[in-house]
């Protein structure tokens, strides 16, 4: 691949879509929806060669410090007092780093059941990183999914980089189905590569008061082993924004490698469901039990879960929630979440 790169691994969810399983203190990140590691720990194995990767920078929330840092004991980590969203977190990993490296930030919440089409891809983006670009890349759609954005393609420049035409938000089913039919349309699939100090140009052309006070809570950051805890009160004053929203949808900088892999956000129970080994029913079931039932995903973490005679349903139960929601509604579990939350707070 050439140059190692240094991935940075975003950790800052906010617990609320695999709710009750994830919570403020225990985002999805760290659980193992699939028994085999927390989402977090995979993706730092999944970086682990040092012949392509440098030491990883971990940015997460500081409330979450010991369970990020027992889980990636590897990783410098960065520790937001105040989480501002992905540009500020990637703006704080690269002012920390050499303004020539080249930076893969990832999300520390996928899933990819093989890294080897994404180390592809890195090595494709690499040239075209180092030469200031911004790299974004692309997942291949598998039908019209509409919880995702897309990023439409232009021409090839190099190798399988390509420019980008347009970024779509969130579409609509009659979009979501016409962009599937053009070829040219990828999900965007929230992760990027490009250099330090490319990044940080831009950012400080479109967002400049994200790329101040980021730079100033990184100037006044105190550092114990590898820990770095940035400055409070100047990480308080960026504003909070993501790093499409502040960067990507405006830079002319922008290139785009196509990704074709098994690929996941996981990002509901219905994902959950679908990604798992199921019985001749369709059921998914850890410590629960279903009779007479099909296509149900049932989990527990505390009582003994048993269902019988129904169809198409998510049920989670913790020792303090249980959820029962439609597989087709499970993205409206953050609706429970805040409503468990506003009556936590009542007391």
């Amino acid at each position: 691949m050439g140059r190692r790169v240094r991935p940075v691994i975003l950790a800052g969810g906010a617990g609320t879509r695999l709710w009750p399983e994830s919570t403020p203190t225990r985002p999805k990140h760290l659980l193992e929806p699939f028994g085999s590691g927390t989402l977090l720990r995979q993706t730092i194995e999944r970086v682990g060669d040092s012949t392509r990767f440098l030491q990883p920078i971990l940015v997460c929330s500081e409330t979450q410090e010991e369970l990020n840092g027992s889980e990636g004991p590897e990783c410098r980590l960065i520790l937001e007092t105040h989480p501002r969203g992905s540009a500020a977190a990637i703006a704080l990993a690269a002012h920390l780093s050499d303004p020539e490296d080249v930076l893969l930030i990832l999300p520390s919440d996928h899933l990819i059941s093989d890294p080897k089409p994404l180390f592809d891809a890195v090595a494709s983006a690499l040239p075209a990183a180092e030469a200031g670009r911004l790299v974004t890349f692309g997942i291949k759609p598998t039908h019209a999914e509409t919880g995702f954005g897309y990023i439409t393609v232009g021409p090839t420049f190099e190798a399988s980089v390509h420019e980008v035409r347009e970024f779509v938000e969130k579409p609509q089913k009659a979009r979501a189905e016409e962009l599937l039919r053009s070829g040219e349309a990828f999900w965007n699939s929230g992760m990027f590569q490009f250099k330090a100090g490319a990044f940080l140009d831009e950012l400080r052309q479109y967002a400049p008061a994200i790329h101040e006070a980021t730079r100033a809570s990184i100037a006044g950051a105190s550092s114990i082993e590898n820990r770095v805890r940035p400055d409070p009160e100047a990480l308080k004053r960026s504003p909070s924004n993501s790093i499409d929203y502040a960067v990507m949808e405006h830079s002319h900088r922008i290139a785009v490698v196509p990704l074709d892999m098994q690929w996941s956000d996981v990002g509901s129970w219905a994902a959950v469901h679908e990604l798992s080994p199921k019985d001749v029913d369709g059921n998914v079931a850890e410590n629960g039990h279903a009779i007479d039932s099909r296509n149900c995903l049932i989990r527990s973490s505390g009582p003994t879960v048993v269902a019988i005679g129904v169809e198409d349903l998510v049920i989670v139960a913790t020792p303090d929630h249980v959820l029962v929601v439609p597989r087709s509604d499970a993205q409206r579990v953050r609706e429970a979440a805040a409503l468990a939350e506003k009556l936590a707070k009542k007391g």
